[in-house]
Formats: C-alpha cells, sequence, structure tokens
C-alpha cells in the first residue's frame, strides 16, 4: 500500500510537471489577459483583518496585519481536468503569472510589497486567487475632539500601480451567496466581532480621467472605538478629585486668604501636571482641542476665578473703619438681602442704630446693643447719686448745697459738681473719657465684624456659584463624550448601515 501511495504521488507530480509546462509554454507575465486591447481586467480584492498592532496617536500612525485576498481571470491558465488526469488546481509562485500591481496607496514607511509573497492558486477555469500576507503602518488622520471617548476612522486605500481604470476594473469581492462583501473581514480568532462598522467601497475620484492612476481606488475604512477605562481611572477621576479640593476652600475662615491661596496655588499646579501628559498624546498637527484638554483648561479657569475670588474677599474681611466706610447699600445688600437670598436670617437686627454727629458716622452693632441701652441708662442718671453716695456723707455734703442741686439736666449737675467738688468733676471726667472711649472701640468692633460677615457672605454666595460650575461643566462635558460613537454612515453621502449581516 505503502509503495502503491508514493507512485501514485510521484505520477501526480509528473502530471502536473506535465500541466504546468504545457500552461506556460507560450505564457508571458508581461501581458494583460485580455482577448482585445479595449477589454478590461476585473480584479476583486477583499481585507481580512488579522491583528491591529498600534495606532500612534502622536505620529497618526496605523500598523495593521492583514490578508489581502486578491482575484482575477487568466483565460490563458484555463484547462481541461479530464485531459490531465483530474487536476484542477495548481499552485505557481507569484513571479510565474500576471500580478495586477495592487498596492496599498497610503503607506507611511515605503513599503508597497507585502510580507510575504505566497503562492497564486489557479482553478481549471483559469480563475486566479492571490492571498499573501502583510503588515502595513498607514497614515491616519486623529480626530482628538473627543479624546478619550472618541472613535478613529482610518483607511486603507488600495489601487494598482501600473493599470488605469481603462485597463484595469477594480471591484469588491463577491461572497459565497453572491453578495458583495462591502466591509473588512475580521479574524474571529483573534477579534471579538462587536457592532463597530468597518466599510469598504469603491471610489471614484472625479478630479482625474481613467487614464489616470489615481481615477479608481478601492478604500477600507477600520473604525476603532476607544475603552475610555484606563483614562478615566488614571486621569479623569484623579483629576475631578483634586480639583473639588479647590471648591472646599470655601470652608475655611474669610481671614484666612493665604490658606486659601495656598490650596488653590496648589490644585492649579496639579492640574497643569495632568494637561501635560494629555498634551504628550495628543498630535502636534491637530486642528482641535481634546475633551478631556477642554475640561482641564475648564477646571483650570474655575480654580482661577476661586482664587481671585479668595483675594477679594480678604480685602473685605481686613477692612476697618480707618481704610474704609462702609455705606448703608453695601450693609443693605451683603447683611441683609444676601443671607435672606440662602435662607438665612439677617445679621442685622431692627434695633441697630445708624447716626451722624458733627460729620462722623457712629454704628452701633445688634451685638453690642444690650451694652449700650445700658449705658444710655447709666448716662441719663446723675453720677452723684450712683457712683458717690459715700462721698457725700465723707466731705460733709450731705444736706448741703448738693441737696439743693437741680440735676434735672447733665448741664446743671455737671456745673454744680464743678462748684461744689473739683475732684469729683475730675472723676465724672474720666468716667465719661472711659465710656466714650469704649463706646468707640465698641463702634470700630462692630464695623470690622461688619466687614469680616461681608466677606463670609461673599463666600457663601461664591461657594455655591463655583459648586454648581464645577458640577454642570464636569457632567456636560463628559456626557458630550459619552455620546460620541461610531455613525452607522461613515461615508458622506450614503445611507446604507455597513454592518455585515
Amino acid at each position: 500500500c505503502v509503495l502503491t501511495l508514493l507512485f501514485w504521488i510521484c505520477f501526480q507530480c509528473n502530471q502536473e510537471s506535465h500541466l504546468i509546462k504545457h500552461l506556460f509554454k507560450n505564457y508571458n507575465k508581461n501581458i494583460r489577459p485580455v482577448v482585445n486591447p479595449e477589454d478590461k481586467v476585473e480584479v476583486m480584492i477583499k481585507l481580512t483583518l488579522t491583528n491591529l498592532i498600534s495606532l500612534n496617536e502622536k505620529e497618526e500612525t496605523l500598523t495593521t496585519n492583514v490578508w489581502v485576498e486578491i482575484q482575477w481571470s487568466d483565460f490563458r491558465l484555463s484547462w481541461n481536468t479530464s485531459e490531465h488526469y483530474g487536476i484542477d488546481m495548481l499552485r505557481i509562485p507569484y513571479n510565474y503569472v500576471w500580478l495586477p500591481d495592487i498596492v496599498l496607496e497610503n503607506n507611511i514607511d515605503g513599503k508597497f510589497d507585502v510580507a510575504y509573497y505566497a503562492n497564486v492558486l489557479i482553478d481549471n477555469n483559469g480563475w486566479m486567487y492571490w492571498l499573501p500576507p502583510a503588515i502595513y503602518r498607514s497614515t491616519c488622520s486623529i480626530e482628538i475632539t473627543y479624546f478619550p471617548f472618541d472613535f478613529q476612522n482610518c483607511t486603507l486605500a488600495f489601487r494598482s500601480q501600473t493599470y488605469s481604470a481603462n485597463e484595469l476594473n477594480l471591484i469588491l469581492a463577491v461572497g459565497d451567496t453572491g453578495e458583495k462583501i462591502e466591509w473588512v473581514e475580521i479574524d474571529p480568532e483573534a477579534f471579538t466581532v462587536g457592532h463597530r462598522p468597518s466599510p469598504a467601497r469603491k471610489k471614484i475620484n472625479l478630479r482625474y480621467s481613467p487614464d489616470d492612476l489615481e481615477y479608481q481606488e478601492i478604500l477600507f475604512n477600520i473604525i476603532i472605538q476607544r475603552k475610555p477605562l484606563f483614562y478615566v481611572i488614571n486621569i479623569i477621576l484623579p483629576c475631578s478629585l483634586i480639583s473639588s479640593l479647590v471648591v472646599l476652600a470655601y470652608f475655611l475662615p474669610a481671614q484666612a486668604g493665604g490658606q486659601k491661596l495656598t490650596v488653590s496655588i496648589s490644585v492649579l499646579l496639579a492640574q497643569t501636571v495632568f494637561l501635560f501628559l494629555i498634551a504628550q498624546k495628543i498630535p502636534e498637527t491637530s486642528k482641535s482641542t481634546p475633551l478631556i484638554g477642554k475640561y482641564l483648561i475648564f477646571v483650570m479657569s474655575v480654580t482661577t476665578l476661586i482664587a481671585t475670588n479668595q483675594i477679594v474677599v480678604l480685602n473685605f474681611s481686613l477692612r476697618s473703619p480707618s481704610t474704609h466706610t462702609m455705606s448703608y447699600t453695601i450693609k443693605h445688600v451683603f447683611l441683609e438681602m444676601v443671607p435672606r437670598f440662602l435662607g438665612m436670617s439677617p445679621l442685622v437686627d431692627d434695633s441697630e442704630v445708624t447716626t451722624e454727629m458733627n460729620g462722623v458716622r457712629e454704628r452701633r452693632r445688634s451685638s453690642f446693643g444690650l451694652m449700650q441701652r445700658a449705658e444710655e441708662y447709666v448716662l441719663k442718671q446723675p453720677r452723684s447719686e450712683m457712683m458717690f453716695d459715700k462721698q457725700k456723707e465723707r466731705h460733709s455734703l450731705k444736706g448741703s448745697n448738693v441737696d439743693n442741686i437741680d440735676v434735672s439736666s447733665t448741664a446743671n449737675l455737671y456745673k454744680s459738681l464743678a462748684q461744689n467738688a473739683p475732684e469729683i468733676k475730675q472723676c465724672v471726667d474720666a468716667c465719661n473719657f472711659i465710656a466714650d472711649s469704649t463706646r468707640q472701640q465698641n463702634d470700630i468692633g462692630s464695623e470690622i465684624e461688619s466687614w469680616v460677615l461681608i466677606g463670609k457672605m461673599i463666600d457663601k454666595v461664591c461657594f455655591w456659584a463655583a459648586m454648581l460650575l464645577f458640577i454642570f461643566g464636569t457632567v456636560w462635558i463628559f456626557l458630550t463624550g459619552h455620546f460620541n460613537v461610531a455613525p452607522d454612515f461613515p461615508f458622506p453621502g450614503d445611507n446604507r448601515k455597513y454592518v455585515p449581516s
């Protein structure tokens, strides 16, 4: 049996050699396989993606491992199987037959040829089938508007480098059921087929004539949808958490401007580092700003506005009556209207009085109201009766001229004390001076406290404004990227959905 099998193999090999010698006896591989010069050779092209090696956004290059399937008919290489012992297929080296010279037009490394020149399969009816593997490094224009929630549409353009459209007709391959294969085949062993379209079509460049090589080409679009989880975990989430710290700076006291600015500047520096990391992933020739770059610029702008606001709050909080005069409008807006707007009780009581004496505005805060009313009550009483009752007996003034003093007014009391007891008059003057000094200090402290409260109100308003701006800005920016998906119609003006059935 073994000897019989070996004999049959040698016999077959000899028959194939006789058949090859017969087919290539007068065959010229430099001549197109047509009868008439005006006839066109139809060449079918199909692309199978086996490995997506890399997509370099910085250099805008795509590296792929593909199988380029090329089919055409050569009537000169047909034979009758009954005359050649039933041989219905031959495998011939590529340099023995005519090739349509199909190359990748948009390659970037200058290697137009395939990686391995496989044999050409020849059917008995003259149908040629060539399936060489290739590793292509092609150009891919990177669209970074929605980075990292983006998709890239990379195109592999094939055309004949030798024959024009008058000599060669490039068409898409046909499947087993007769339908035209208008998509890139995906190797199921290498990829999990998803819903992302990878369409293919024939393109006619009308700005050229059929005699030009650029007139026709076959385009295979590889649409790549990025999975953004890596960028969400390593860039977006840390950046959002760090940026939220600047909003929490509003919980520091209004007078702690230095600490607030330290927090803001530290957050701004951290955001600059994230922006630098993103810049390393973006091509320098990009015409748009990536989504994550817009977000970083947004949070940096918010941080800058917060730092500016903290300087303004510090300026209000450290004001005093000696440097600024508080107008009634400022007090009404920030101590009455703003607290009501925030759902708080007004910071000014109805008992607060504002008077003007000798051109000097005196202000009394409600927190000092009880003390002020007590002082006014004391000042209305004669000092001699409240403070110096024992002094009258010690100085033998009881029942004397002091009893006849008209105490109906402070002026009469003061004049009487000046006449009858000079030392008591000096003591009263000292008490009045102390009372006036205390009242003046209370008024100054009250106004300083009002400026501090105004700074706190500005802090509260800006805190809610910054919080709302930060939340809505973050949600709006990233929602635009979330809804950015690959289109069903990647070619302009084409309404077909390029998803293989």
